[in-house]
């Protein structure tokens, strides 16, 4: 093997690296919204994540609205707390 075939592949490898790379950035960028365009051609939601907040590595904050009303719940460790309902909520 000569230094030309060895630059050669140490090219080949750095542009195969640089098209996975920019698919992955394309993909975090882009996907989202396509994904999102997607669902709601199938008709209208009751229920959208409006927020969320990681806490640490194990809980986050999310803030759901359904219908009218949202809701505040914590994840994460296996189980969801929801906050409760205050007197106003219930009328």
């Amino acid at each position: 093997m000569n230094f030309l075939d060895l630059l050669r592949a140490l090219f080949a490898l750095a542009f195969t690296l640089g098209i996975i790379g920019l698919a992955a950035w394309a993909a975090r960028r882009y996907a989202p919204q396509l994904l999102a365009r997607l669902s709601a051609e199938r008709g209208a939601r009751r229920m959208q994540v409006v927020e969320t907040l990681v806490l640490d590595p194990a809980r986050r904050l999310v803030l759901v609205r359904i219908d009218d009303e949202e809701r505040l719940l914590i994840l994460g460790e296996g189980r969801e707390l929801i906050e409760p309902r205050g007197p106003e909520a219930g009328q």
